[in-house]
């Protein structure tokens, strides 16, 4: 401690001095005023010296690590990383657990520009609201950038999984997807999800009370399987759907070593209803390879009637087991959640807004007269359907049911003069560019009517500015058939029922975009 040394040793000094000799000159005493200022002048020079000299060195340490720093790391888009540790994780998820989840992007974007640094789930992560940034990440996809999900989504799905797998490997399992998925047009498929949306609104009582979101899963549900394994609704598929939901809630949950010896807790369950998914979906692998062994050792042609037996027959029947219990149960995940979402949003909307609801009425009563009545759905009618389309990308817009998706940098990644070094983890949110009033008039406001009169937005589907379903090589490739079972699910809800929200609900977005009570309404059967 400097400061009580130098004043104890000044008056130990002061007191034991020799006295005068008598014939020599009295020295000059100092007064207690002179001792106390020369008392005071070293205890503030001791101060200066404690304080500037340690302050003075740290600032040419740091200057000395900034200069290394601008030789050796790249210049990296401004931000934030928040607090230690757990940087903005715990912002983002509190705004995401809202209605109104803007705020978060939008005093970033303000702050730092379209693309910046943040900090979250774990890791420093560079977000862009920039929709030139966001095509070229979803364009550069296996090259500059790959796929990057948590942990608990790779194991759950399964590694030779659609969202998984990467180069040729992808390429395969989504050009196998388009073929079987990415053709609505077909009269069978059309059929089945007529017949399928039909069966499902006749088991609602004609003034009952339904919760719209499990009702609209039940019918995606079911198609996926109709169209993996050629399974219609019943027990079986009753029982995987139970099993399947478990699976799902694990996605989002942490995932720790010996998960499945702690069934109780959210991951391991979902990882014991994986394996009794997997099962199912393997059992009837397994048959299909024993029926195609006994026809004629397998030199027949099957009907190529479902997804299984495209595999079956795909490059000489090269695929494991394995690569095809994968496939499927991705397959279920594509087709269930995210479809079933955005019916029920496009409803919810619509009941918000009445104008809108009044017109998709008109639409599908005149189309109604032209056919005749209780005439399945063809194709013609499909694309005769333009306000529903407009309605179906206002509520893709408006509700982000992919918010946006991960990637990861392969290499480093030059963009306005800035550098996302290689291993960087990126997030490009859709989100944020469908919602920016730059980019649309009133982005914040349902109007399916903006689809109709500019014609720009129409050329834009599928460019940056709307990308609802992705982009790149990873484009969502049954993004079409979306399209055909949500509006079937519209023509025969508003030909056949008038309905009210039976209590109030909302939209949250994390951890993805979903309705908190299922959106229930009461339904009354049209005379």
């Amino acid at each position: 401690m400097p400061l009580p040394l130098l004043c104890l040793s000044h008056r130990h000094q002061s007191h034991s001095h020799s006295p005068p000799a008598p014939n020599q000159a009295k020295p000059h005493t100092p007064t207690p005023m002179v001792m106390a200022m020369d008392a005071g002048a070293l205890q503030l020079l001791a101060a200066a010296v404690a304080i500037v000299v340690p302050a003075l060195l740290f600032r040419w340490f740091l200057a000395g690590r900034a200069a290394g720093g601008r030789k050796q790391r790249p210049r990296l888009p401004p931000g934030s990383t928040g607090l230690p540790l757990i940087g903005e994780t715990l912002r983002l998820i509190s705004a995401y657990k809202t209605p109104n989840p803007e705020p978060f992007i939008d005093e970033r974007v303000a702050r730092h520009g379209g693309v910046f640094t943040t900090h979250i789930f774990g890791e420093r992560t560079v977000f862009s609201a920039d929709p030139a940034f966001n095509r070229l990440l979803l364009a550069a996809e296996g090259r500059a950038v790959s796929c990057s999900y948590p942990s608990s989504i790779t194991t759950l799905l399964g590694a030779r999984s659609l969202l998984l797998t990467r180069g040729a490997a992808h390429k395969r399992l989504h050009s196998l997807t388009l073929t079987r998925l990415g053709r609505p047009a077909s009269p069978p498929l059309l059929a089945h999800i007529d017949r399928l949306v039909l069966a499902t609104m006749r088991q609602w009582e004609p003034a009952a009370t339904v919760r719209l979101l499990d009702e609209a899963k039940k019918i995606t549900f079911n198609l996926t399987v109709k169209q993996l394994v050629s399974i219609e609704p019943g027990p079986w598929t009753e029982s995987l759907r139970r099993e399947y939901v478990k699976l799902i809630d694990g996605f989002f949950s942490i995932s720790f070593p010996f998960a499945s010896l702690l069934p109780f807790t959210t991951y391991g369950q979902a990882l014991k209803s994986r394996k009794k998914v997997a099962g199912a979906l393997r059992e009837v692998i397994r048959k299909r390879m024993e029926e195609r062994t006994h026809d004629s050792g397998g030199d027949v042609k099957r009907e190529k009637k479902d997804m299984v037996e495209e595999l079956l027959q795909a490059e000489g029947g090269s695929f494991s087991e394995e690569e095809m219990v994968d496939f499927c149960l991705s397959l279920l995940v594509a087709g269930y959640e995210t479809t079933s979402v955005l019916m029920t949003v496009a409803v919810k909307f619509l009941t918000e807004t009445p104008a809108a609801l009044a017109q998709l009425k008109e639409e599908h009563e005149n189309m109604t007269r032209m056919k005749g009545e209780n005439q399945p759905l063809e194709w013609s009618d499909y694309k005769s359907m333009t306000f529903t389309q407009s309605v179906i990308n206002e509520s893709l817009r408006v509700a982000n049911i992919i918010s946006g998706v991960f990637r990861r940098a392969n290499t480093d990644i030059h963009f306005n003069g800035y550098t996302i070094p290689k291993g960087c983890k990126i997030f490009a949110s859709f989100r944020a560019v469908h919602l920016n009033t730059e980019h649309y008039e009133n982005a914040r406001v349902f109007d399916p009517w903006r689809w109709q009169s500019n014609n720009k937005l129409q050329n834009e589907v599928g460019a940056n500015l709307f990308t609802p379903f992705g982009g790149g090589p990873r484009l969502c490739p049954g993004y079409e058939l979306a399209r055909v079972v949500i509006s079937v699910f519209l023509h025969h809800l508003v030909m056949r029922f008038s309905w009210e929200a039976a209590e109030e609900d909302r939209l949250v977005f994390f951890p993805t975009t979903r309705i908190l009570k299922g959106y229930p309404i009461n339904l009354r059967r049209r005379s």
